[in-house]
């Protein structure tokens, strides 16, 4: 018997096995396992889907209906991992594992089930288990009468078995494509936008309760009593330490309500860009901050905003936690990539369940399709990357 290695098929994105010729080879022995083992196969698969539709579509009325036919779906990809497993042992089928479901620890248990609902890979899987079950009593006929009836062409007969199996294989078991994954993602992201912008109305809302409102009362009760005291004549100086108070307050608020305006939107970000920006951020920081910004042109609102808040609350962590002695602040542009990197001569042992906010900072920058990277062993020192898309400003401003 002659073997004959497999050759890769770019049109398929495969592998294919060598010609069929009369002869039986690995390949062709394998073909010919393939197809006397679809019909256990697909007796398992398709009874575990009928299951899981009749149990989900029956107990609709239920509130449990739903949740069991979303639990199915996933242990459908399970059984699509262990399909496509046997398909590049035995027929040579080389199909990348669909990307996981980028729910795990983003958005809450509605988007999480929501989206285990409405999964591509489950529904392809199911739905390749429904069509293989009269396709493998075919194959299992065929094959177990050819070996004993058309010994001679059997290689021929399980080679164009075993094709049909691969292009059901690469049409129903291959991942996603491109448009779904990125659906899938960005519904998951829109749940992180949408969460830390609320959490962000909530910070306003409170900075102004506490901070400058009331600042702002205090400031008008005790105008409210100095001019009543002027009224009554009493110009004296009960009367000045009120209004000397009440310019104390105007001023206070007046600086808690810059800080709030630096907090949503610095104006020395819009003004003069990140370059200026992040200097700023530098200078307030307790540590001693180098930042350098190698920019050919300023990047779209957005992700410049974005890079800002990032760094800002990067140095905030290095003040608050790291112990350091300096720090320092890169960002360039490398491509179509924003980076930024931030390093720390601290004591390090940061991470992104560390409590430091980080992992805000990771699920923020996810949503906009960036990355953010720490590297914080104990002891120090501390590099945390984070990568962001670029958009020139000028586009940005075009598309609106």
């Amino acid at each position: 018997m002659t073997e004959h290695i497999l050759a890769a098929d770019p049109q398929e994105g495969g592998d294919r096995p060598p010609p069929a010729r009369f002869a039986y080879d690995r390949h062709t022995w394998k073909e010919i396992v393939h197809l006397l083992s679809n019909l256990p196969a697909s007796l398992l698969g398709f009874t575990y889907v009928l299951t899981v539709l009749f149990l989900g579509a029956g107990l609709t009325v239920t509130v449990i209906g739903l949740p069991v036919l979303a639990a199915g779906l996933m242990g459908a990809r399970l059984l699509g991992r262990l399909e496509r497993g046997r398909a590049r042992l035995l027929l040579g089928v080389r199909v990348d594992e669909p990307s996981r479901m980028p729910f795990p620890g983003r958005g809450g248990f509605l988007t999480r089930f929501w989206m285990a609902l409405r999964d591509p890979v489950g529904w392809r899987t199911m739905l390749y288990e429904l069509m293989r079950l009269p396709w493998s009593l075919v194959t299992f006929t065929v094959t177990l009468t050819s070996l004993f009836v058309l010994w001679p062409v059997l290689p021929f007969i399980a080679r164009g078995l075993a094709n049909a199996d691969r292009v059901m294989v690469r049409a129903l078991l291959s991942p996603s494509d491109e448009l779904e994954r990125r659906i899938a993602e960005l519904e998951s992201d829109r749940g992180v936008v949408v969460d830390t912008a609320a959490a962000d109305l909530r910070r306003i809302e409170r900075d102004l309760h506490d901070g400058a409102q009331a600042r702002l009362v205090n400031l008008a009760m005790g105008l409210g009593l100095a001019k009543e005291k002027l009224l009554e004549g009493q110009a004296d100086e009960t009367v000045a330490a009120m209004v000397d108070e009440a310019h104390g307050e105007v001023k206070l608020a007046l600086q808690e309500l810059r800080d709030l305006a630096r907090g949503i939107h610095p104006a020395v970000l819009t003004d003069r860009g990140l370059d200026a920006a992040l200097s700023s951020v530098g200078a307030r920081c307790t540590v001693p901050v180098k930042v350098t910004a190698d920019l050919p042109a300023r990047p779209a609102a957005a992700i410049e905003g974005i890079a800002y808040f990032t760094v800002s609350e990067l140095l905030q962590n290095v003040s608050k936690h790291s112990g350091a002695a300096s720090a320092s602040v890169d960002v360039w542009r490398s491509e179509n990539r924003l980076l930024i990197q931030v390093r720390d001569d601290g004591r390090g042992g940061a991470s992104l369940d560390g409590g430091t906010g980080m992992s805000g900072l990771a699920d923020r920058l996810g949503a906009v399709d960036g990355l953010f990277l720490v590297d914080s062993p104990v002891g120090g020192p501390t590099t945390i990357t984070a990568e962001l898309p670029w958009r020139d400003r000028a586009e940005d401003a075009g598309e609106r």
